[in-house]
């Protein structure tokens, strides 16, 4: 057999050019409930299986462990299956019957939310068979946990993995909202959409994940013919989407019909997650005409819980993306806010509460 020939050098991707963003994640569990439990610090009786609120997510998921505690208050019991902690989790779904035994305990899901449940955060090599196949496994699981209709969801599978960035554009458009003109190419050098400046995004997540817990941006960069080139071509396609001259940007959280808003002060897309300390934010009403196509946005993409970007440019409303896996803290922390924190705990706790009061004291009897 002939010598291996060394493999091509290729340009580094435009979005990896100059991101030096980097986090670990860690995986300690800070989850109440889970503590309280694992403890053994809860007086448990004997009896029907129990009700409880499930998430899918990781074990970074802060807001999740504010609903932890929020719902422990209204003695509403939550369990977590996190994607870093899941290897050699116990666990037993019933597919003829809504239980689940978890750890040491019987419980009937009565509501589930993804959130941060992706298969990079597995603590496993995906190049490895073992690897690929936890990965795989688990991935499926997921996915059939989420679409049972033996319980109820928060957010649809299908409004989470059918909203790329161009469908939520489309949708975006279709409700009378302006969106940035927006190619999608293996060469940005060539594409200038709207002319003048514009900027390069993912089409995919904006972080990724090569390694378990460690993450790495991918975030939003000016087009610099300089990096591109004219013929220079991606290994992938990038979003090349016409920049805006903005009057102002909001960040707006939609939980259950109601909209709230942050005004965000930043000199770069990126600053959000590069220099996080020098963004100004503050609490804003949403005018009337933006919640009003915003919400026509959550019942097409049947979304409960969700965070849109937009921008004000010479007085109208321009759609950027809308975030379904929202992290709202960080900017309740910014604003010295908790109304949106506030706003997901009562409306878990209503939806948990009319699902959990629709079975009969016969179907609990039968389980």
């Amino acid at each position: 057999m002939g010598e291996r020939a060394e493999p091509e050098l290729r340009p580094t991707p435009v979005l990896l050019q100059g991101q030096d963003y980097f986090v670990r994640a860690p995986d300690t569990p800070l989850d109440f409930q889970e503590r309280m439990y694992q403890a053994g610090l809860v007086e448990e009786e004997p009896g029907d299986p129990v009700p409880c609120v499930v998430v899918l997510s990781r074990a970074t998921d802060m807001e999740m462990n504010d609903l932890s505690l929020a719902l422990a208050e209204h003695d509403i019991r939550m369990v977590r299956i996190d994607a870093d902690r899941c290897l050699d989790l116990p666990l037993t779904v019933y597919a003829d019957t809504p239980l689940i035994e978890f750890q040491r305990w019987l419980l009937r899901p009565v509501l589930i939310w993804r959130r941060h449940f992706d298969m990079t955060a597995v603590p496993v090599d995906p190049a490895t068979v073992y690897g690929s196949y936890v990965r795989e496994q688990w991935q499926a699981v997921g996915d059939w946990l989420t679409t049972r209709d033996d319980w109820g969801q928060v957010n649809t599978r299908r409004s989470r993995e059918g909203l790329d960035r161009l469908t939520q554009l489309q949708g975006a458009a279709s409700v009378g909202l302006r969106v940035p003109r927006t190619a999608v190419t293996t060469m940005p050098g060539r594409s200038r959409p709207g002319g003048a400046q514009c900027i390069v995004k993912t089409a995919g997540h904006h972080m990724l994940e090569p390694e378990p817990g460690a993450l790495r941006g991918l975030f939003p960069q000016p087009l610099d013919v300089r990096r591109t080139g004219g013929e220079a071509r991606e290994p992938a396609p990038v979003l090349v989407q016409q920049f805006l001259d903005a009057d102002e940007e909001l960040r707006v959280f939609v939980v259950g019909g109601r909209a709230i808003g942050f005004r965000v002060h930043k000199l770069d897309p990126a600053q959000l997650w590069v220099d996080p300390e020098s963004v100004v934010v503050e609490p804003v009403d949403v005018p009337e005409e933006l919640t009003e196509p915003l919400l026509r946005l959550c019942e097409r993409w049947q979304l409960d819980v969700a965070g849109f970007d937009v921008l004000r440019v010479a007085g109208e409303w321009v759609f950027l993306e809308v975030n379904v896996n929202c992290d709202w803290r960080w900017f309740e922390q910014r604003a010295d806010s908790k109304d949106v924190s506030g706003a997901v705990h009562d409306w878990v706790r209503s939806r948990y509460d009319e699902l959990a009061e629709s079975a009969t004291v016969g179907e609990w009897g039968s389980w």
